[in-house]
Formats: C-alpha cells, structure tokens, sequence
C-alpha cells in the first residue's frame, strides 16, 4: 500500500510538473495578488476532484467513446482558453495604456472570479477527463473497493496539487517587486495571452 501512495504521489507530481493552461492561469492570477492565485489553485484542483469522481463512475468511459461528446467538450475547451487568452492580452494592453496616461494598477479581481476561473478552466478541458479515466484505476488496490478507492485517490490528487500549485504561488509572491513592475507584468499578460490562445487554436483543431 505504501509503495502504491508512494508511486501515486510521484505520478501526481509529474502530472502537475507539467505545463499546461491551468499553470499559465495559475500564475498569472498570482501576479495580482497571493489571493487570487491561491483560490485559482482551489478552483482548478476542485475541477480535478470532479473529474476524478465522475472517472469513478465510469461516466468518463462515455466521453472517450463518443465522438460527438468529446468533440463538443473539445470545442467548448477551446472557447474558453480562447476567451481567456483574449481576457489577458486586453488586459495588457489596458495597462499599457494606464502606464501612459500615469494610471495605477487595475482592481484586483473578486475571490469568486479567481475560484470560477480555475474551475472553468480545468472543467472544459475534456483532456483532463480522459486523462483521470486512464490514470486513477492504475493505483487502485488489489481487492479494494473500486467506487470508494478512486473517489479516495481523487481527494488525495488534488490535495496534493493545492499544495504543490501554492509553491508556485509563493515563489510568484517573493518575485512580485519584480514581476510586478508595469513593462515586466504586460510582458507576462502578453505572453499568456498568446500562449492561451495558441493552445485553445490547438484544441480546436484537432481531430
């Protein structure tokens, strides 16, 4: 059993080292405040949990045999990074031009925006679904109760990215002097814009 919660938490960190919109979204929020940055984390990670429930039941296994499902979440993923990514490059572009007329920093975003945002973000990203359906039945126990062992293995995966997505938060957080300052911030509201969109034109056209 240890060597299993072991070689499962090892796995739940490659999965979390890897880049991927929610990071971009992660960070980026970060940059506003440690708030903002950390209920973006509980957002995303409760989209992780929901994922990993519905795996449990098998709904997923629907979702990877239909076409017409995946392709529809597919497209619905791909508007929603679109939307994101265009959020942040006109976001950019307004703190360029409050930087030139001698304007302050923008208001900081609502707690619930921040949480939904990190919902929404990993929710219409039908990758994730497919990907908790493949990943969470490989750690379950010999002989341990399906149903109860994935829901159990779920929790246990996004308690561990809420705690490894923090860091993240942190380092932002001790960078913010220099991250925060008004041609460093837009740089970094351009580059996850476009980086948003890129990946939302991606996803749109696969096939």
């Amino acid at each position: 059993m240890l060597s299993t919660l072991l070689a499962f938490l090892g796995a739940c960190t490659l999965i979390a080292a890897s880049p991927g919109p929610s990071t971009v979204l992660i960070i980026k929020q970060s940059l506003h405040s440690r708030r903002s940055g950390i209920l973006t984390v509980l957002g995303n990670e409760t989209g992780v949990f929901v994922w990993g429930v519905v795996a449990a039941f098998g709904l997923t296994a629907l979702l990877a045999a239909s076409e017409v499902a995946y392709d529809v979440m597919r497209v619905v993923g791909a508007v929603v990074l679109v939307v994101f990514g265009a959020q942040m490059l006109w976001q950019a572009r307004q703190a360029k031009g409050a930087a030139d007329d001698g304007g302050g920093q923008g208001r900081e975003k609502s707690g619930w925006a921040s949480y939904r945002g990190g919902l929404l973000m990993n929710l219409a990203n039908p990758k994730a679904a497919i990907f908790a359906m493949s990943f969470l039945p490989q750690f379950v126990p010999e002989g341990a109760p399906h149903l109860p062992a994935m829901v159990g293995l779920a929790a246990l995966w996004a308690v561990y990215e809420v705690g490894y997505y923090s860091l993240y938060v942190w380092f932002v957080g001790r960078m913010k002097t220099v991250l925060s300052r008004a041609g460093v911030r837009r740089r970094l509201e351009q580059i996850s814009g476009g980086v948003l969109l890129l990946l939302g034109a991606r996803l749109a056209l696969e096939s």
